[in-house]
């Protein structure tokens, strides 16, 4: 799954899956880090995108995230070298508020 194209319902390309976080105490997917910007790795932003925002389509084999270009600019984001706390319930809080999704139960 890593490496797939990521885009939204209006068919702009927002990047691609470049991790799949576990959450360790459920077992199960997290978050999709979503790599979106930049050119040969230089300058992109990262967003850690809760699983339950992305949608697989299987027919164009990519994922969709119902959110605009111009709204996940503003998304909160990290780059390689400062990776979140994604075990802060604060920070899980905010992203999920974010993206309109609910933590997962544990």
């Amino acid at each position: 799954m890593t490496g797939n194209d990521v885009f939204n319902d209006e068919d702009e390309d927002l990047g691609e899956i470049r991790e799949i976080m576990l959450d360790m105490s459920t077992g199960r997917v997290g978050y999709a880090v979503l790599s979106f910007g930049g050119f040969l790795g230089m300058g992109e932003k990262l967003f850690a995108v809760p699983w339950a925002a992305l949608e697989l389509d299987i027919t164009s084999r990519c994922f969709v995230l119902r959110v605009s270009k111009a709204r996940l600019e503003s998304a909160p984001g990290f780059d390689k070298q400062h990776w979140p706390d994604m075990a802060d319930a604060e920070w899980e809080k905010g992203i999920h508020q974010f993206y309109g999704t609910q933590p997962q139960d544990r």
